[in-house]
């Protein structure tokens, strides 16, 4: 078994489902962990929950990252607060599922600026600072819907979208031996984010059967911790429709046309 004993790891987003399922797994492996969501309650109950668990550092830090400002300045304390930093996890995240013309503008303000904004503006401040320290991990949380676009999901889409490309492109630029960056794109997975996604429960109906659990996510991301890996996609089969998506966008289409619909 793995052992972070050694290591600090930064996750947004960390009250509630694939955040928390990695805290407590990264708690179980002796991580010291570095937990950023915009609930200050929700921090301190699990700040709690997982003190009881382990004698290694526990801090939380509350703020909505979906205000730039406030992004920048909680980044900006923690690094001031933290001499070692070896990961960070952006896993904060936000979706509603609606017809293109129908989405409303300020969930469209609300989805950019979580999932893409808040990203960015975490890495103008994390980006030197471990290009100073010569080493760490930065993982983003993708989706497959930023490699295959669906119908009532293209707001959420094209900010995924543009998290992966920001993404690769910050590779391109950044990445060493030891200064690495992984994309996590993932298909339906099991926790909150449907709360506001798919409020009636429809969608999440229509696709049980193919649903990710958090803990299965934040295995995956914890087994490619500190080792180079371009992308982590989940599930593998649909990882494979989106590259014949790639190849033959028309034909795709038409053969998943009702899959595409289930929202």
């Amino acid at each position: 078994m793995k052992n972070f004993s050694n290591k600090t790891i930064i996750i947004t987003g960390a009250t509630s489902g694939i955040g928390q399922a990695l805290a407590f797994k990264l708690t179980q492996l002796e991580a010291n962990l570095i937990l950023i969501s915009r609930s200050e309650e929700k921090l301190n109950q699990l700040h709690e929950q997982l003190s009881k668990k382990t004698s290694n550092q526990i801090h939380v830090y509350a703020a909505d990252l979906s205000n730039r400002t406030a992004c920048q300045t909680v980044f900006k304390k923690v690094i001031r607060n933290h001499s070692q930093i070896d990961g960070l996890i952006n896993n904060a995240g936000l979706g509603i599922f609606e017809s293109a013309h129908l989405t409303q503008t300020n969930d469209i303000d609300r989805m950019f600026k979580l999932n893409v904004y808040a990203v960015i503006e975490s890495l103008k401040v994390m980006i030197p600072f471990f290009q100073t320290q010569t080493f760490g991990h930065i993982i983003n949380i993708g989706s497959m819907a930023g490699k295959m676009a669906t119908p009532k999901a293209a707001v959420y889409s094209a900010t995924k979208s543009a998290l992966i490309a920001y993404t690769n492109a910050v590779r391109l630029e950044i990445e060493t031996k030891d200064l690495l960056i992984t994309t996590v794109n993932l298909g339906p997975v099991k926790t909150n984010f449907f709360k506001q996604a798919d409020p009636d429960g429809g969608y999440q109906k229509s696709v049980a059967r193919y649903m990710l659990t958090a803990d299965q996510v934040a295995n995956a991301i914890i087994k490619n911790l500190f080792k180079r890996k371009r992308e982590i996609n989940l599930p593998w089969w649909m990882a494979i429709g989106a590259k014949l998506h790639h190849q033959f966008p028309t034909l795709i289409e038409k053969l998943l046309n009702q899959q595409f619909n289930k929202k």
